[in-house]
């Protein structure tokens, strides 16, 4: 006589009404958090396209609440009745925008190199220095972003003067790769540490040198973090302000100073701000959805080992 047993999954076991109502509440869960989420960014796209009863009112469904109008663009010069005008603000924005792909991008990719470089020697060299160690090392770039930077205001702005960087995009290129390296250096340790050394080993064995199986070996395996990094460190030099406030003045201003600087007699010109918001986000969230894979394999490699 034999006993047959059968296995019941969860979904089989609970009732068909507990399993609905738990798929609900996840959902509407998740649906609240996006909606909560990409509130702010619905609010600012729109406020672009108010006018002042408008956003005074707090006016929120266009065509319902409110009809449309291009008076913040316009004051950019950007709006469809002025995009072919001459115009001195648009001027000033394309300016302003330039300066922060230059800078942005400038960092970002020389972060890149240097934090990739490091963070490879402190994944397969062991290095002593007094009572420093690899976890030392590794603790000390971190322990960097600890630091307010209004501590290293004055001490940059000293720097700067004599060194004649202020005002200048290979300052800011400069001062903004030392704040993003620690990130970038912790970021790419962990990409370095999720790549087995047998592979260089046979590499080294097939005739390649440390620095060929770096490039032809390791480097490819780890391109979808080294891209994660760099998206990461991209964000934190474009949404910059202290620093791009403090040592430029007129030819290195980026694109949040100009948004900080949208005041006026009247008050704050929040169709303004919110156009140039717009623009200032609108490339971050192109170079994020068009990356989105090495993205999402970036951050999660390492996790399985």
């Amino acid at each position: 006589m034999s006993v047959q047993t059968t296995d019941y999954t969860v979904s089989e076991i609970r009732s068909p009404a507990s399993f609905i109502t738990s798929r609900v509440f996840i959902y509407g869960a998740l649906v609240f958090w996006a909606f909560i989420c990409l509130f702010p960014i619905y609010w600012t796209i729109t406020t672009s396209f108010k006018s002042a009863v408008d956003v005074t009112q707090g006016h929120l469904i266009p065509f319902v609440d409110f009809w449309p109008d291009w008076k913040g663009w316009r004051s950019l010069g950007l709006s469809p009745d002025s995009i072919f005008q001459t115009s001195t603000v648009r001027d000033e924005f394309f300016k302003r925008f330039m300066n922060s792909v230059i800078t942005s991008v400038g960092a970002s990719s020389l972060a890149i190199v240097i934090g990739s470089l490091a963070a490879y020697g402190l994944t397969r060299y062991r290095y002593k220095f007094a009572w420093f160690r690899n976890e030392d090392i590794s603790f000390f770039f971190l322990s960097q972003l600890i630091l307010p930077p209004v501590v290293l205001a004055l001490p940059f702005l000293v720097l700067y003067r004599e060194v004649g960087l202020l005002d200048t995009r290979v300052g800011l290129i400069l001062l903004y790769t030392l704040m993003v390296l620690p990130i970038v250096i912790w970021i790419m340790r962990d990409q370095f540490n999720s790549i087995p050394v047998e592979l260089e080993e046979a590499a080294l064995v097939d005739g390649l040198s440390i620095w060929g199986a770096f490039f032809r070996i390791v480097m490819p395996i780890a391109l979808p973090g080294m891209v994660a990094a760099f998206i990461l460190a991209m964000v934190l030099c474009w949404n910059e302000y202290f620093f791009a406030a403090l040592l430029t003045s007129t030819d290195a201003k980026t694109i949040p100073v100009m948004v900080a600087s949208q005041t006026g007699s009247q008050g704050i010109n929040w169709w303004s701000m919110a156009a140039l918001a717009t623009a200032a986000i609108a490339p971050l969230a192109v170079i994020g959805i068009a990356l989105e894979r090495y993205l999402i394999m970036g951050m999660t490699a390492g996790a399985v080992k």
